[in-house]
């Protein structure tokens, strides 16, 4: 598939048409790959878009973009993949976010599923059901999450920008899982107004596309702002790879596609040290009163839980009601446990353009392992523990991430994570178009 930059070249020559762009996405949409991943589609305002004269000038150009349904869109209700909110006020306003995608040119073609309220990384939900990730056509597998069918809707071509959030990997997790890219900034970059609260500490507004280049211009746009690209060549790169817990228990595909990706990367001229990087382990002692995700959540949630809370997801519920045994000295030395990690963790990858690891240590599981179920509690929990435990750090530290594919061809997917901390983001975002330029003709093989 063309990504969006390619696609709206072609529509600038005159090549290609934005409605027939815009029509080609909407049919993936309808079809079978993308089933469960639209919790509703709005074809003509997309089709108004599309048709504005001079639409292919603009920065996006008409082209198809999905919203996570965690964002305000004018005259819509924002549910957040859950129930419970379904007779809420439809929004008065955009959010900043949308908001900035249709100043861009963007044909906003639906809202997106998602885990209830943003609370997991597996990317199920009992209420629309749980789209299947498109890189298995024989086994239903998971897409990862939270932002699961906004991967969905990126990886089967039905959008090219697929808007959703990051607080402990919902961009990176179902990006990795799915094959595609996708990209975490540093997360006062990018407005949280008119988006629904997970984690006001650890949430990211932020992207899922089908290539580096493209997630350099959808975060251009989200956080209008410009990136800094010197196009610094990979033997001028110095890498680490954090061998501390990042890279325990790696599923054998994951192992091996990490591997090729550093020997590739070793080839191209690139230096890559190891580094023990011990402070990720402190994380469970930081943590262990709670996290910013359960403390914060329950705050927000409370009121409607006391109101409507049978009708939560009880696995999602179960983490959230988790916020209110914290006290308040334990969020405040939490806070402060946070910063003197991040100083020490800045110090020890401060000389590196960025950090390698696997995004996450799986390949997606099918998903009858952890539908929906009491019986499967046990394996959706393990799962989810997986999928964010190397993605969590980031958002932990205050940084930015980018996971790339890096798997071999005919291979479920797998990510590579280049990361690093606070607004490093450009050069992470600049390493980035290196690696995956790197890595492209191997993929290709």
């Amino acid at each position: 598939m063309n990504d969006l930059i390619a696609t709206r070249e072609l529509l600038v020559r005159g090549r290609a048409g934005s409605l027939d762009e815009l029509e080609r996405a909407l049919d993936i949409a309808r079809s079978p790959a993308c089933a469960r991943a639209f919790v509703a589609l709005t074809p003509e305002p997309a089709r108004a878009v599309a048709r504005q004269p001079g639409i292919a000038s603009q920065p996006l150009a008409g082209l198809a973009v999905s919203v996570k349904d965690l964002f305000d869109v004018a005259g819509d209700v924002t549910t957040a993949g859950s129930t419970v909110l379904a007779d809420a006020a439809p929004a008065s306003q955009d959010s900043t976010a949308v908001a900035r995608l249709r100043a861009a040119g963007a044909s906003l073609i639906g809202r997106t599923n998602m885990t209830e309220f943003a609370f997991s990384g597996v990317g199920v939900n009992p209420h629309h059901g749980t789209p299947s990730n498109p890189a298995d056509p024989q086994t239903p597998r998971i897409p990862g999450g939270s932002s699961s069918g906004a991967a969905v809707s990126v990886a089967t071509g039905a959008a090219f920008i697929g808007l959703g959030s990051d607080t402990g990997g919902s961009i990176r997790i179902p990006a990795a899982l799915c094959g595609i890219v996708g990209f975490k900034n540093t997360a006062r970059l990018t407005s949280l107004e008119g988006a629904l609260p997970l984690s006001s500490t650890l949430d990211t507004v932020c992207a899922m596309t089908r290539s580096v280049r493209d997630a350099v211009l959808a975060h251009e746009i989200l956080a209008n702002r410009r990136v800094a690209l010197p196009g610094k060549p990979l033997q001028q790169c110095r890498f680490a790879v954090a061998r501390t817990q990042l890279l325990d228990g790696l599923d054998l595909p994951v192992a091996q596609a990490f591997e090729t990706a550093l020997r590739i990367l070793r080839n191209a001229g690139a230096r890559i040290d190891e580094i023990g990087l011990e402070s990720v382990r402190d994380l469970g002692t930081i943590q262990s009163t709670g996290g910013f995700s359960a403390a914060e959540s329950y705050a927000w949630h409370r009121a409607l839980l006391a109101d409507k809370g049978d009708g939560y997801d009880p696995r999602v519920r179960i983490r959230i009601e988790r916020g209110a045994a914290m006290k308040a000295w334990e969020y405040v030395d939490l806070v402060r446990a946070r910063a003197e990690w991040i100083r020490r963790v800045d110090a020890a990858i401060g000389g590196y353009d960025a950090v390698l690891s696997p995004t996450v240590p799986i390949v997606a599981p099918p998903i009858a392992e952890v539908a929906p179920g009491a019986e499967r509690d046990e394996a959706f929990f393990r799962v989810n523990t997986l999928l964010l435990r190397n993605t969590s750090v980031v958002n932990m530290l205050d940084g930015c991430a980018l996971s790339v594919p890096c798997q071999a061809p005919g291979s479920l997917p797998v990510g590579l994570m280049l990361w690093h901390g606070a607004l490093r983001d450009d050069a992470v975002l600049d390493a980035g178009l290196a690696v995956e330029a790197a890595l492209a003709g191997t993929r290709r093989t």
